[in-house]
This record gives C-alpha cells, structure tokens and sequence, in this order.
C-alpha cells in the first residue's frame, strides 16, 4: 500500500497562512501610521467687561452644532488674581483638554488662569483682547496706543465694601453703548446688552497682570479692525508678540455677538490642533 503525502495542500495552506500574516502585518503598519484623529476639547468662554456670558449665545450654538461641549464661564470682573482664581474652579471641574478662549478683559484672566495647566489647557484664543506680559494691566496696554474712546463713555459708580471702605464700579453710558462697544449689532440688541451689561471694578482695569499663559500655550487671536475699546495697534502688538496665529475681522468689539461665524471658525481652528 503506498501512501501519499499531501505535499501541495500543505504547501497552499502555508503560503496562504504566510499571506494572512503578512497582510496582518501590513495592516498593523497602515493603522500605526495614519495619523490620530482629533479629540473634542470643551470649549471655556470667558466674556470680558461691560458683557456677560449671554454675549456669546452665537457662539455656543455654532460649536454646539459642531459636536464641541461648551462651558460659558461667569467673570466676577473684580481684577486679574481673584477671576483667575475663580476661573480656575471652573477649569478644575473640567475632564479631558480644554480651549479657552477670552473676550476684551477676558483675555487677561485666561492668561492668568492657564498658567500652569498645559497638560489640560491646549490652546488659548484671544477674542478682540488682551494679552498682557507679567507687569502690565489692561489699562496700561489701552492707553499704550491711540484709538480708544472708552474714557469718554464710561461713568464710574461708587459702592462701599465690607471693611468700609470705598470701590468703584465703571458702566458704558447707556446712551453711548452702541457706538463705543457694539457700533454693528442690531439696535435692538445692542439697547438689551447696554440694560444687562456687567460693570467692571475700576481697580480690575489697573492692576498688574502676574503670569502670560501665552508664553507656554499656543495662542490663536482675532483682531477687530472697528474696534473703539481696545484700540486695534495694541491687539496687533499683543498678538505678534504672543506669536499668536491671527485672523482680523471688520467689526466692533463686541464681535461675539456681530460676527460669531467668524469668532467659531477662529475657535474651531484652535480646537483642531488638540490631539
């Protein structure tokens, strides 16, 4: 009896074992090297002087849309280290990367409150804003450059603290608002803003900022070229120095709520480079 060895079958199997490990293989490969596909970061909003976190509604909506969870901080608006501070608890609650962004005087808090938290704040975006270096207030960087009106459209209110002794807050003129703060929102809008527009200490304005998050954080800027508050060669200034990535944009300061297509793309660019 003779008995025959199936040498091919064997063959054919080990050649197709061979092909599975070696496209197993390749595929291994191909995976390891596309690239990672971006994370969702959450959104933080900090708004600035003489607004509050309803400026930006646009904003939310848009990013919302896009898939990006958003947290629309409250800024006691009481000076650079005590909003920082209270940023900071915001951020504390907060799982996984983040991108804040700050409007006008936001844009000192956030540079203050990141400091520290690269490992969680990933990008900073400037919104018609401050960027200040240590030493520098938000006052000092406006009367740097000409341009600004604000020093003849606001009015200061005085109040009285718990030791006894006095503080000032400053408002925007009701009658002067639109012009000076949002010359290109609707006048309908712009008469609600003015009504609920949240005062800033006039301490707040004068005092020195301690850290530049924008020194260790990669920053993002949208300058606003019709901007009467902060004029638009102190925010060209501020972001060339911070190297920050710069869009301009033809609107008044109150662009979050003029043009928050052109805020959300800005934000959404900074988002994009979270991996």
């Amino acid at each position: 009896m003779r008995i025959t060895h199936p040498t091919r079958p064997v063959r054919l199997l080990g050649i197709a074992v061979a092909g599975l490990s070696v496209t197993a293989a390749s595929l291994s490969g191909v995976a390891d090297a596309a690239p990672r596909a971006p994370v969702r970061p959450t959104i933080v909003l900090e708004h600035g002087a003489f607004a509050d976190a309803s400026s930006w509604d646009g904003v939310v909506q848009r990013l919302e849309r896009a898939g990006y969870p958003v947290v629309a901080a409250a800024n006691p608006l009481r000076g650079p280290a005590d909003d920082a501070a209270y940023l900071r608890s915001v951020l504390d609650r907060i799982e996984g990367p983040v991108v804040l962004v700050g409007h006008s005087y936001g844009g000192t808090v956030i540079s203050q409150a990141a400091a520290g938290l690269e490992n969680k704040v990933k990008a900073l975006v400037y919104i018609a804003a401050f960027l200040p270096d240590t030493g520098e207030s938000s006052l000092g960087l406006t009367n740097r450059f000409p341009g600004s009106t604000l020093g003849n459209a606001v009015e200061p209110v005085n109040y009285t603290l718990p030791d006894g002794s006095q503080g000032a807050d400053v408002y925007i003129k009701p009658d002067r608002f639109r012009q000076q703060f949002a010359a290109d929102v609707p006048a309908a809008r712009a008469r609600l803003m003015a009504a609920g527009q949240r005062p800033v200490a006039a301490a707040a304005l004068e005092e020195a900022s301690t850290q530049a998050a924008w020194k260790t954080i990669p920053s993002w800027s949208l300058v606003t070229t019709q901007d009467l508050n902060i004029p638009v060669a102190a925010q060209r200034f501020m972001s060339e120095r911070a190297h920050a990535r710069t869009t301009e944009v033809n609107a008044s300061h109150a662009v979050s709520v003029s043009r928050p297509d052109a805020v959300t793309r800005v934000v959404e660019d900074a988002a994009r480079s979270v991996r």
